[in-house]
């Protein structure tokens, strides 16, 4: 439940959070292309969480893990009505998530104003763009494996019933298949919240910014041929083995490249510590870490002893909340004063910061003694004599550090809306769309849908002494190969 919670009714509703909101107004749009479509997503996303857990109340909770492997899932093994609830609520947010998707590619490729070319998008939107092809491309896969799972459960049929030559194999390549290019789901929309909160708190543009976005690409289409490095134990054999260990290795070059341009941009500039670029600059320490724990899981041998340990916990936390959720957290101290008119205080976000850093290492950097030392993981028990006593009680108080660190962050946002500091509508200094409009925005964002002729001109806008010092070097602004300035400016 801990996993099926945090990936389907924390991470990704958080996204789409930010991708309903920010989306039209970092392209020019009043609204996204369907209203009635995304209110129907909402709705049936809440249907499915309530679901869900409905399943605490008529009897037993899922137990199955959250991937669900078969045979364990089958009615055999887990009579319960809980796996049943676990199916068909997956198979409701899996709908919900397919239309969300479908109304932001065609809001982004349809909605754009005039002269927003694709190119000149923020990264954030490219990533959305990116993010909802995946979500309408791989929640049918799950969909699929689901219903087959459910009629095994409720009508005997035998897809993944080995008495009856079914194919247990079966469904943990089906639920990979979904659950690889559901980790990019996760972590893509992250990345493209830091790639826009670092140009601005590094005072100068984001370096390489078509390769952040081809790279966001490259990772998307590479994340359909990986997904059985979560099966090297299971005996696909040498030769399918050496293919997953070679494409798992490949797809760390695109997310080396993200890792570089965001070092390139921070590298030289005129850095401000503020709340946002500390989660940013969080995000691309803790992911680094998960990413080179998972390149050692891209090896089948080192996998095959790493295999169900605390050390496969550790990886994939610095993965989803070293990066996703320290990248959300960038983005809501970010845009919270957009989205209220008021800003947060600086002394509590960073005090929420601090605490979120070390509670999140303090749990999760032990699990990778733990695992390399034989700690299983799902086993809530261990023999007196193994040693591990010292390394669980740090993740516990860990465990309670992260906690804490979100109550600060309540506690910022009670005490901040209650002193009412007004943000202005650019206190960042920021210079994409959304920062030329009102804080909060009004209710149909535009009062006139805005006309981009290049992608700088909010800001030379709002720095007029700089227009002729700019073109002094590099030519008029409309020149070809300006659309992006290519020097530091304080």
């Amino acid at each position: 439940m801990h996993g099926t919670l945090m990936v389907f009714l924390v991470v990704m509703p958080l996204s789409a959070a930010f991708f309903n909101w920010l989306v039209p107004l970092q392209i020019g749009a009043r609204d996204v292309a369907f209203p009635r479509l995304n209110a129907f997503s909402y709705w049936l996303f809440l249907f499915g969480s309530l679901l869900l857990n409905t399943s605490w109340l008529v009897g037993d909770a899922p137990n199955g893990g959250w991937f669900g492997y078969a045979p364990n899932s089958q009615t055999l093994y887990n009579p319960s009505n809980g796996m049943t609830f676990w199916v068909i609520s997956l198979g409701v947010l899996g709908v919900a998530s397919i239309a969300a998707g479908l109304n932001f590619i065609v809001t982004i490729i349809n909605l754009r104003a005039p002269g927003m070319t694709m190119f000149k998008l923020p990264v954030f939107t490219w990533m959305t763009l990116i993010t909802s092809v995946l979500i309408v491309l791989a929640l049918p896969v799950l969909a699929v494996a689901g219903i087959q799972l459910q009629t095994d459960r409720l009508f005997g049929t035998n897809f993944y019933n080995p008495i009856n030559g079914g194919d247990p194999v079966l469904w943990q390549h089906m639920f990979w298949l979904f659950g690889h290019p559901e980790v990019y789901i996760l972590i893509l929309p992250a990345m493209g919240i830091v790639s826009d909160i670092l140009p601005v708190f590094s005072r100068k543009p984001l370096f390489g910014y078509p390769f952040v976005v081809f790279a966001g690409i490259v990772i998307a289409f590479m994340g359909w041929f990986v997904w059985s490095h979560h099966m090297f134990t299971v005996g696909l054999g040498p030769a399918a083995n050496s293919a997953f260990a070679i494409s798992t290795m490949a797809i760390a070059i695109p997310t080396g490249v993200k890792v570089l341009n965001w070092l390139g941009t921070t590298w030289g500039g005129s850095l401000r510590l503020h709340t946002p670029m500390l989660f940013a600059l969080g995000f691309i320490a803790m992911f680094t870490i998960g990413g080179l724990s998972g390149i050692m899981h891209a090896s089948a041998p080192s996998d095959a002893q790493q295999q169900d340990t605390y050390f496969v916990v550790a990886h994939f936390h610095y993965v989803l909340f070293g990066g996703s959720i320290l990248g959300i957290f960038g983005g809501i101290y970010m845009w919270w004063p957009k989205m209220s008119g008021w800003k947060l205080s600086e002394g509590l976000g960073k005090l929420n910061f601090w605490l979120m850093r070390i509670g999140f290492n303090l749990t999760f950097f032990p699990m990778h003694w733990l695992g390399m030392d034989g700690m299983p993981r799902r086993v809530y028990t261990y023999p007196a004599d193994q040693g591990w006593d010292g390394s669980n009680m740090a993740a516990t108080i860990g465990g309670f550090l992260i906690a804490f660190s979100v109550l600060v962050w309540v506690i910022n946002v009670i005490v901040s809306w209650r002193r009412n500091d007004r943000a202005g509508a650019d206190p960042w200094d920021a210079r994409t769309l959304e920062w030329s409009i009102p804080s909060p925005p009004p209710h149909y964002n535009f009062a006139e849908i805005p006309v981009v002729e290049h992608r700088d001109d909010f800001w030379f806008k709002k720095h007029p002494e700089l227009v002729e010092e700019y073109e002094g070097h590099h030519g008029p602004r409309g020149a070809p190969g300006g659309s992006t300035v290519r020097r530091r400016l304080r």
